[in-house]
């Protein structure tokens, strides 16, 4: 990983848009980094799109599409994105798209529902995250956030026990986040920028940048040319394949208002 101070004159010319992950990417220690935050407002300001990529559940996105300054929300590991549509005869309206339709999300649900139990009861420590009320796709096992932090070994057997059940699994700096069905954050992406603003991310994304910090960003890692870590990912560089082109300094949302300055710089 090359550290982002260290990038070639020129390298972000072009960017049009900003796909940042929430957790230990625009929060630190639980809590949203307030530079992070307007950081966010900086890029609008600047003409530049900006979309969280979250783990978090479809609730926690409704209020970031409606609240935050950004351009939309996708949601639940690429399960769902929202995004605030002008009316027009004036006023807002939340646009709400899922990646599978109600009824087998319903299904899938009362499958994880059993799944979480089997896990809570195998993997001693663990709990449900407290988010888990208001998921629509995707069952989420903390492991750290609302719980004392589990060992390694311990989030692994998490992780087989979503497989063993033919679930896909996802190690975020706070949950395993399990699901069924064929999406992840990169397909929730395109999908996304193609009903937003009806364009092919995958001609476009060299004018992107996307930021992380965990295992489950990698599809991003691996697929965005403009892609940055911020200084915490180095804690899970030996879990993954894929890392980030460049690394910030600073560690979570610092580290992310320390991107926006230098891309706005």
């Amino acid at each position: 990983m090359t550290p982002l101070g260290d990038a070639a004159p020129g390298t972000f010319t072009g960017v049009r848009g900003v796909f940042c992950d929430i957790d230990d990417t625009l929060t630190w220690e639980g809590r949203l980094v307030p530079a992070a935050f307007l950081a966010l407002e900086r890029l609008q300001r600047a003409g530049i799109r900006v979309v969280p990529v979250t783990g978090r559940p479809g609730g926690w996105v409704d209020q970031i599409a409606r609240m935050w300054p950004v351009d939309g929300v996708v949601g639940e590991n690429g399960g769902l994105w929202f995004w605030v549509d002008e009316r027009p005869t004036g006023g807002h309206q939340l646009v709400r798209r899922f990646a599978q339709p109600e009824a087998e999300r319903r299904r899938n649900r009362e499958r994880l529902q059993d799944l979480g139990a089997l896990i809570v009861d195998r993997v001693p420590g663990s709990a449900l995250a407290s988010d888990q009320p208001y998921r629509e796709l995707d069952l989420a096992i903390d492991f750290c956030e609302d719980v004392p932090r589990l060992t390694r070994e311990a989030v692994d057997a998490i992780v087989q026990h979503f497989r063993a059940a033919g679930a896909t699994a996802k190690v975020s700096s706070i949950h395993v986040n399990g699901w069924y069905g064929a999406f992840d954050k990169r397909a929730g992406c395109c999908d996304f920028v193609r009903d937003r603003w009806g364009e092919d991310l995958a001609t476009t994304r060299h004018e992107w940048i996307y930021v992380g910090d965990s295992p489950n960003d990698e599809p991003m890692f691996e697929w965005f040319p403009h892609a940055v870590g911020v200084a915490n990912v180095a804690a899970f560089a030996g879990q993954m394949t894929h890392l980030p082109r460049y690394v910030t300094r600073a560690p979570g949302g610092a580290g992310f208002a320390e991107l926006v300055d230098h891309l706005l710089g």
